[in-house]
């Protein structure tokens, strides 16, 4: 068993955070779907994505610790496309 790991998760399409504490082997899919369950966010997880310092983190089935997550990492999850502001 690996050991919890806490990460904060910024939703952006709730303007939130959320602090999760998950075990290391979690994918991340389900990192994501925690995160825009708890903002309250309705729309389908794929329409999403997960950053990390910066980067797009792809590969949604690799675990917390496989994407070298540490302890309080921030992420921050964001739609895939960009929409108009109206």
């Amino acid at each position: 068993m690996t050991e919890a790991l806490s990460v904060r998760v910024m939703v952006e399409d709730a303007w939130d955070e959320v602090l999760l504490e998950l075990p290391g082997g979690t994918p991340l899919s389900e990192l994501k779907r925690q995160a825009l369950e708890l903002t309250h966010v309705d729309r389908n997880p794929s329409a999403y994505m997960i950053k990390y310092r910066g980067a797009a983190l792809a590969d949604e089935s690799c675990s917390l610790t496989d994407a070298g997550l540490v302890p309080n990492a921030a992420l921050i999850v964001l739609a895939r496309r960009r929409r108009p502001v109206r």
